[in-house]
């Protein structure tokens, strides 16, 4: 499977290429080229229009699905539809993300790679009939094989898989996801070469004050990325105003793209070159500015209108270019701290994408994968931890998962360690057992629970035989409803294996088998022998586990704010 998303990944780089040369230079060729270069003049406004019809017709008669940039599509799969994607996605999505970037749609290419990887992750999956967590682990895979062989970043996109797709850190789920991206990347280098994807000459190692102007750097380009963000939504919620159908949008967008293009014609394509040419500083000035505005406008108009294509290389491009301007201020401002433009770039690149996606551990290492520069690792840590930071405080949702939140989803942004993994049975069961002889009679039981020895409030009892073995459970319904006489031993209304669980057992291996169960308590017995009952384990004990967890957070030391909710009453009248 990694190895046919690494596959995937060349083929709709060649596709992207054919599209582009045939709609600016009129040529058949896959080699990958920029529309920039065109002598189309006005014409121009007119390539990215068509593209963008032809892909809301796709959209409306082929699948819904490709509208958008890939990874929230991914993510909303993994989370809520048993990570099943449709097989036609793996056909459409590629097809319609060519025709809108070959036609000059200001998106990379890394997107609908990373979807289409995931369909085929999806696509095996639903083939070998597994479950939904191993489905999910391979779309994860897939995905991540497929970011991997487009930027030459296996390290990056395991991390992305983890922090976009996987919502865990398991050897089950990790193990597979690097290994496919490790054979991507073997795939890579057999067609393209071991390079890096930004060539980018070496840099100094970073002095103090540098590293600090680093950091605020990404802090500014941290609320770009928010900026950014709202202005892509915003774009989209104009468009749902509009009293049009869908299918017809991607072209009411393509025409600024057009136009802008026809002013900016480096803004149209994936742009990887401009990339290039920003942070090895060969793109400075008044061409920087320009580009980094129109690119900016050109992507939000055309993101925004529900156009398929990936969102990556333009982050990229536009936080690599502020970055590069921000870096220019600061040398002019700071002219002995040693900052170098370049790095500065490079930060705003990987800090755009940190603070937009909050995928912060990929984009540190994508970035120094992507340009091989180790010297930069320190500046960019600092920059996109700021980046994250500010993000993180004004922004609720991400890039990535605001669509999904706008359709009443709450997607975790943070994750931890489950606190009922981290318990033992042994350590939550109740050790004073109250337990029920089996050979008792069912009126001596129910005169038992008349008694007020009876009093303790239990509502389940395990029934032991007469070498205290444990053979079964009982509720005090089940004794009291029982139609059998009243000289009926207890054995005799028990029902099916009773379910236990062991001392060593974790509370949430307990909670799921209460609910496989369908019991509300469980017999906790030891290993070396499970015919002797320890304890015994309640829903209620699994709850009360869960107050050390709350006096070991920081709400222990603060007021939890709960507001009860009174109803008004209407006032008496007066005598």
């Amino acid at each position: 499977m990694a190895v046919a998303a690494a596959v995937v990944a060349r083929l709709l780089t060649a596709l992207i290429g054919l599209i582009t040369n045939l709609s600016f230079f009129g040529h058949f060729s896959f080699a990958f080229s920029s529309p920039a270069g065109n002598h189309l003049g006005l014409y121009v406004i007119f390539i990215p229009v068509i593209g963008g019809l032809i892909v809301g017709v796709m959209a409306r008669y082929g699948s819904e699905a490709i509208r958008g940039h890939g990874i929230p599509e991914a993510m909303e799969q993994v989370l809520f539809g048993g990570s099943r994607i449709p097989p036609r996605l793996t056909f459409l999505k590629p097809l319609s993300a060519a025709i809108a970037i070959g036609t000059g749609g200001p998106f990379g290419a890394e997107g609908p790679i990373i979807a289409t990887g995931g369909a085929l992750g999806s696509l095996v999956g639903q083939i070998l009939k597994i479950t939904a967590d191993e489905r999910k682990t391979l779309l994860a895979a897939g995905a991540a094989a497929g970011m991997a062989a487009t930027f030459g970043s296996p390290v990056s996109a395991v991390l992305l898989a983890i922090e976009l797709l996987l919502f865990e850190y398991r050897p089950r789920s990790i193990i597979p996801v690097a290994l496919a991206c490790a054979t991507a990347q073997a795939v890579r280098i057999a067609f393209v070469g071991a390079a890096p994807m930004f060539a980018m000459p070496g840099v100094s190692q970073p002095r103090g004050y540098g590293l600090a102007v680093y950091v605020v750097i990404g802090a500014i380009v941290g609320v770009a990325a928010v900026l950014a963000t709202r202005a892509v939504y915003g774009v989209e919620d104009v468009f749902d105003r509009l009293p049009i159908h869908w299918m017809w949008w991607p072209a009411i967008g393509a025409v600024a793209v057009g136009v802008i293009g026809y002013f900016a014609p480096h803004t149209m394509g994936v742009g990887y070159d401009n990339i290039e040419s920003i942070v090895s500083g060969h793109l400075l000035g008044r061409a920087l500015v320009i580009l980094f505005l129109l690119k900016f406008v050109s992507w939000a108009i055309s993101l925004g209108s529900g156009t398929s294509g990936g969102t990556l290389a333009p982050l990229f491009t536009i936080g690599g270019g502020l970055g590069a301007i921000l870096g220019v201020a600061a040398v002019s401002i700071f002219p002995g701290l040693g900052i170098d433009v370049r790095v500065a770039a490079l930060v705003g690149m990987a800090a755009m994408f940190a603070g937009a996606s909050r995928a912060l551990l990929a984009s540190v290492v994508f970035a120094f994968e992507a340009t091989h520069q180790p010297l930069s690792l320190l500046p960019l840590l600092g920059g996109c931890t700021a980046a994250f930071l500010i993000s993180s405080l004004m922004m609720r949702n991400t890039i990535m998962t605001e669509k999904i939140a706008r359709r009443g989803v709450r997607v975790l942004a943070e994750y931890s360690t489950d606190f009922l993994d981290q318990v033992l049975v042994k350590t939550a069961a109740t050790r004073d057992v109250v337990a029920l002889a089996a050979d008792d009679t069912l009126g001596e039981v129910r005169a038992w629970f008349a008694s007020q020895a009876a009093g303790t409030g239990h509502q389940g009892f395990p029934v032991l035989d007469r070498q205290g073995n444990f053979v079964g459970a009982v509720t005090r319904r089940e004794i009291m409803d029982a139609a059998e006489p009243e000289s009926s031993p207890l054995r005799q209304i028990l029902k099916g294996t009773p379910a236990i669980v062991f001392e060593d057992n974790s509370l949430r291996e307990a909670a799921d088998h209460i609910v496989n169960e369908n019991v509300g308590r469980l017999a906790v017995v030891a290993r070396e022998n499970p015919r002797k009952v320890t304890g015994w384990l309640t829903r209620s004990d699994i709850l009360a586990a869960h107050r050390q967890r709350l006096k070991d957070s920081s709400q222990a030391n603060s007021e939890i704010n709960i507001r009860t909710i009174r109803l008004n009453r209407a006032p008496e009248p007066q005598a």
